[in-house]
Parts: C-alpha cells; structure tokens; sequence
C-alpha cells in the first residue's frame, strides 16, 4: 500500500511539474506576442506621428509661398498649385519667341524678391520649368528647331532673369519639356494657350554629402 501511495505521489508531483512548465512556456508566449503588439503599434503610432508631421510642414511651406506672393496672386498674375507657380506664357512671351514682353519682365521683377526672401528662409531651390503645346515651331522662327528648344530657351530666359533681380544663382536652374505634361487640351486655342506656360517650384536642395538616390557618404 505504501508503495502504490508513493508512486501515486511521485506521479503526481511529476504531473504538476509537467503543468509547471506548460504553464511557462505559455506565460512566455503570450509575454512574446504582448510586447510584439506593443511594438507594433508603437511603430504605427510613430509612423502615424511623423506622416502628419510632414503634412503640417507641407501645408506650412505651401502657406509660407502663398504669403510671400499674395500681391501677385490677388491680382490673378500667378497660380500657386501643389507648391508650383505658375505663370501663362502668354503673359511672358509672345508667340514662338523667348524674349520677354513688358509685362513679363514687371512680373517676374515683382516675384523675385518674395522667392528670394522664402529662399533664404528654407533649404531649397527653384526649378524653373518651361512647357509649351504640341504645335511645330513656326518654319520662319530658325532660332528654335523644335518645341523642346523653345521651352528650354524660355526657361533659360526666367531664370536668368530672376538671378538678375535677386534669387542667388546657386538657388535657381532650368529645365525643359516641351510639348510633354500638357495641362489641357491641345485641341483648340484655349486649352493651348494654357500649355504654353512656365512653372517655378520650390524643391528640396541636395547636400554635398550626398550621392544620387539620396544616400550620404559613410565618411
């Protein structure tokens, strides 16, 4: 009888350490899984935090440029769309040439000094952009072999002409499309005539330290 009482007790006491580790391996798991949801959601929670961060600083930037040109958008001279000016190349140039009219030149004088100043308030610099519609350059115009030199030229001519009142010429560059990202329809004259267009926008100025794709020296 002693014997059987025993191993009953041993079985017992075996059992119970059987249940014991169970129990702490799924204490252990359940711990595991716990802090793995918290971490999670402390990543979401971070991400969420940092993604209306940069939307508040977005909205800031874009009500900054708004403000520094508000006497030249009241006065409809410009669009300000998405942090891109833009200006009818109506206003600026005439048709098929780069040089600018006289109430291009007045505009564009009156632009420069609230870029200049939202310049040096921010790290960035303009990319002025020169767009025209899909109509061949006029065969009497051999200045410009096609719609891509002209919006070049254009561009080069708004540039240089910012620069020359004001905006540092290492906070301004060029660039040219064409006939490419119309706005409107290039069906009839209207929706042409808003192709023809130069747009300047604020971009995010690259460090010396930094190589293409956005990557730093490990230097």
């Amino acid at each position: 009888m002693s014997d059987e009482i025993e191993f009953d007790a041993e079985s017992s006491a075996t059992t119970w350490a059987a249940f014991g580790d169970l129990m702490s391996v799924l204490l252990g798991a359940f711990v595991l899984i716990l802090a793995s949801v918290i971490g999670i959601q402390l990543l979401l929670h971070n991400r969420l935090d940092e993604e209306v961060k940069q939307r508040q600083a977005e909205a800031a930037r874009l009500k900054t440029l708004e403000q520094a040109l508000a006497a030249p958008l009241a006065a409809g001279r410009v669009t300000v769309i998405d942090g891109r000016i833009g200006i009818s190349g109506n206003v600026l140039f005439a048709l098929n040439s780069d040089q600018l009219q006289p109430e291009g030149r007045e505009l564009l004088q009156s632009i420069a000094g609230p870029l200049r100043d939202y310049l040096s308030a921010r790290d960035e610099i303009l990319m002025v952009s020169g767009f025209t519609d899909n109509q061949p350059v006029r065969t009497a115009n051999a200045r410009f072999a096609d719609n891509l030199e002209l919006s070049a030229a254009r561009a080069l001519t708004v540039t240089r002409t910012l620069i020359a009142d004001g905006v540092p010429s290492s906070s301004v560059f060029a660039a040219a499309f064409g006939a490419e990202q119309p706005v409107s329809s290039n069906d009839d004259e209207a929706g042409r005539a808003r192709n023809r267009r130069v747009e300047i926008a604020p971009i995010p100025r690259h460090t010396s330290n930094e190589k293409p794709g956005g990557k730093a020296d490990a230097h």
